[in-house]
């Protein structure tokens, strides 16, 4: 009698007890942790990954298909002659310290990033600006020195998110700004958590929390998605591993693309680099196929400048850089290195970084270059050869989008100089009609590719792994950003 009793007991708190609540937090796990957490004042698409869209929003915002379209202003006026432009703000808007977002912010944001002695790793984006005035707190007017056709575009991009003057100070630390989640803590080398921001403008995100988790490793990163310690792992490092979780229910994969130009950079102003034969011979030495195969399983798209494939402007340049060993050994010679020489190759930690480095050094010991290798952490190498300029080359993949304009600044890491590039790209800013602007960036994609800048390698494939029961995470990556807003646990 007793058992049957506690039988009946068991089941009638089984069935008054609720169904088990959906799940409302993330763990997500990206390959690289941010330097620091100012978006505003670094180079690290690491940084974007974690806060975009999450924590930070500008006046503009990229969607997951590349649109722009509004952020923080609602609506803007264009001026006939193309210069200035009148933003009318959102109304509401609160940083996460309760501080209002006006137009005070806005202008502060725009006249601290296009400063003379600003750190804002884009720069050029603000160039053109040549006056930000407060029309009143929900109006802003930005007057141009002429026309720009790219500036909300321009206006969108993680480098341009509103801050605030109260919170600059400890930004790199406590990041202050008014998107759906707002910081809570950083547990370096390990973790960043966000908490829903219950003060926001917009339409609340279904997650309560978020857990950002850092795993360099690409086999600790296979070993923690199996176990399920993590929910999903954006821009998965091990994509010889894709496989094993396609046939997994317990995962999705999803397979996208990136804005990100793979490239072995040289740097031009330091010899052998300065020589445009040397530069060739390097790029010819390189077999972009064996590199895509040996280093990211076949994920990667073969490029021949720096230009996004999918991009309707896109020119396919590969075969002016086509692999060929003896042509490569033959320019060596007549630039005056027939016994070749030594070079730095200076790899940050991405595995297409480290993996492909490997490969790309066997295959210019095979025409005489050797290179000695230094494996870098993401804050060294932004140190030594972004700002410092000291490497021969190195592997990176430039994820901004629609950034081939990085070649019209002399001062950019790879240090090219070319005033009808520059000409090109100026001409390009003030132009509106479509068919001359594809005309444009047809020839820039054809210059670089001429002058062999860099090693072009492959578009960057965008693999993420996810517990099979969540949706909204970004299947392409037109920014890099790991957008949360509309994620959510389906069961």
């Amino acid at each position: 009698m007793t058992t049957h009793f506690l039988r009946g007991a068991a089941l009638a708190t089984l069935l008054a007890t609720p169904a088990l609540a959906q799940q409302t937090d993330l763990t997500v796990a990206l390959q690289l942790e941010p330097p620091h957490l100012d978006p505003t004042s670094a180079a690290a698409g690491a940084i974007d990954s974690v806060l975009y869209s999450n924590v930070f929003e500008g006046l503009t915002r990229f969607m997951s298909d590349g649109s722009v379209v509004a952020g923080l202003a609602t609506s803007w006026q264009i001026s006939d002659d193309g210069t200035t432009y009148t933003f009318t703000l959102r109304d509401g808007v609160t940083f996460h310290d309760g501080t209002t977002m006006d137009a005070e912010d806005v202008k502060f944001t725009l006249d601290r990033a296009r400063a003379e002695d600003n750190v804002n790793a884009q720069k050029a984006l603000f160039e053109g600006i040549a006056e930000v005035t407060v029309v009143d707190p929900m109006t802003v007017e930005v007057r141009l020195s002429a026309p720009n056709g790219n500036l909300l575009f321009n206006l969108a991009w993680g480098d341009a998110v509103i801050v605030a003057p109260e919170s600059i100070e400890a930004i790199k630390q406590t990041p202050i700004g008014t998107g759906p989640f707002t910081f809570t803590q950083w547990v370096q080398g390990d973790r960043i958590e966000l908490a829903r921001n219950p003060n926001y403008w917009g339409e609340a995100p279904a997650l309560d929390a978020a857990t950002f988790k850092f795993i360099s490793d690409p086999t600790a990163a296979f070993a923690a998605m199996m176990a399920q310690d993590i929910d999903a792992f954006v821009g998965f490092p091990a994509p010889e591993n894709l496989p094993q979780f396609e046939a997994d229910p317990r995962f999705q994969v999803l397979v996208g693309s990136t804005e990100g130009e793979t490239i072995l950079a040289m740097n031009n102003k330091l010899p052998p680099f300065d020589n445009i034969k040397v530069r060739e011979a390097v790029s010819h030495a390189i077999d972009r196929q064996s590199i895509i195969d040996g280093a990211m399983f076949g994920l990667g798209t073969p490029i021949g400048t720096h230009f996004a494939p999918h991009n309707p402007d896109y020119v396919d340049l590969t075969a002016k850089s086509n692999y060929d060993p003896e042509k490569a050994k033959a320019l060596l010679a007549e630039a005056g290195f027939a016994d070749g020489f030594t070079t730095t190759l200076k790899l940050p930690p991405p595995s297409y970084a480290r993996r492909g480095g490997e490969i790309i050094a066997s295959q210019l010991r095979a025409v005489g270059i050797q290179t000695e290798i230094t494996n870098l952490e993401w804050a060294q190498w932004l140190e030594e050869v972004f700002r410092g300029k000291d490497f021969g080359m190195t592997i990176v993949s430039h994820t901004e989008p629609f950034d081939i304009g990085i070649y019209a600044r002399p001062d950019y890491y790879f240090q090219y100089d070319n005033p009808a590039f520059q000409d090109l790209m100026t001409t390009l800013g003030t132009t509106s009609d479509p068919a001359t602007r594809s005309e444009m960036l047809g020839q820039a994609q054809q210059i670089i590719a001429d002058d062999y800048v860099n090693g072009y390698l492959f578009q960057l494939a965008f693999p993420t792994v996810a517990d099979a029961r969540i949706e909204g995470l970004w299947q392409n990556a037109p920014t890099q950003a790991t957008d949360l807003t509309g994620v959510r646990w389906t069961q």
